[in-house]
């Protein structure tokens, strides 16, 4: 095998160890194993490897590119995240290269790390928005300048969030404010066991010592929370519901529909994020704001302050915005509900 083709991920797999351990044998800044070091030396010697300009620039920091790892580039808030990055970095000089992890597997999550610390990055941005982002956290070395952007916060991370927590607490007690007896949750896939939306949802219905409904989970696709919003038409004590954003919103109010149930007059759903669609769907959506692009302008910023060196500002929150719309109401009684028609498929 030549040096050229060689790659970290094939040291790493000659010497038996992971791809982290290999980075911080590169640049030294970690300590590693007696054993495990002379692994790596040995593998390298074995395959010609030569280390690329990533780990020397990786030491040094001297280099202009930042790199941004995450779950999905397609999605709203992952779009947006990754704009305000790269308007931020680019004000500043700076260059940004994307690697995507498509699964919390560890063979795909090594070979995002390594593709990632093949190049010559200054440090990394990880959205960790879902499994695959936290998987990502977990295992790159230590010494890899690095900043979570999330909507919770975790220990011992420099960290740009939006406050989920907080805002998904408020927009559910603006419902029981309006009269609800609880409120019912489609939760988004969470990155973890349970992420901010829940818990804020939970915690404004315990307060209010509102009964909790057991959370129905949604995939990604609205297509999901056209087919949870069929079911809870059928139960009459469903009268507002609370959905992890806005795309499983709209998909639930499409269900309810189908059922003949009317939204707000019948029951109530509000959504997260305020995507650009949700001022203009039928009703609009009331749903809390978040400042995506914002995040990443943060989270760059926070970025640089690591580079520089500082410990002042490792943390940086902000709350997201209720923005309330035409899509709650009072709870009225329940219209008639009609069996709900039948999907085609591609509709």
């Amino acid at each position: 095998m030549s040096s050229k083709a060689t790659t970290i991920a094939d040291v790493a797999a000659r010497a038996g160890v992971s791809v982290p351990t290999v980075s911080r044998v590169l640049t030294g800044s970690a300590r590693v194993s007696q054993a495990k070091k002379d692994a790596v030396e040995a593998a390298i010697a074995e395959l010609n490897f030569r280390p690329s300009a990533a780990a020397r620039m990786l030491a040094s920091r001297r280099s202009q590119v930042i790199a941004i790892v995450a779950g999905d580039t397609s999605r709203y808030g992952y779009a947006e995240t990754i704009r305000g990055v790269e308007e931020a970095a680019r004000a500043q000089g700076y260059t940004v290269m994307i690697t995507v992890v498509e699964s919390q597997d560890d063979d795909e999550v090594a070979r995002a790390i390594s593709a990632t610390l093949a190049q010559s990055v200054a440090g990394i941005v990880v959205l960790k928005f879902d499994a695959p982002g936290v998987a990502v956290l977990r295992q790159l070395p230590p010494d890899v300048p690095v900043v979570a952007l999330s909507g919770v916060r975790d220990v011992g991370t420099p960290q740009a969030v939006l406050d989920e927590t907080r805002a998904a607490e408020e927009l559910t007690s603006f419902l029981l404010g309006l009269g609800h007896a609880t409120v019912h949750h489609v939760r988004v896939p969470p990155s973890r066991r349970e992420d901010g939306r829940t818990t804020g949802w939970r915690r404004a219905l315990r307060k209010a010592g509102a009964p909790v409904p057991v959370p129905l989970d949604a995939t990604w696709e609205p297509r999901s929370g056209r087919e949870i919003g069929h079911a809870l038409a059928t139960d009459p004590s469903v009268t507002a519901v609370f959905c992890g954003n806005d795309e499983i919103a709209m998909g639930v109010i499409r269900g309810l529909n189908d059922a003949g149930q009317r939204v707000p007059e019948d029951v109530s759903v509000v959504g997260f994020d305020d995507h650009p669609l949700a001022e203009l769907w039928s009703p609009p959506l009331t749903t809390a704001r978040q400042d995506f692009a914002g995040l990443g302008r943060r989270g760059f910023q926070l970025l640089l302050d690591v580079l520089g060196g500082s410990t002042e500002r490792l943390y940086s929150s902000e709350r997201p915005e209720v923005v309330h719309r035409e899509s709650a109401a009072e709870p009225r009684p329940r219209a008639a509900v009609r069996e709900a028609r039948s999907v085609p498929a591609g509709a």
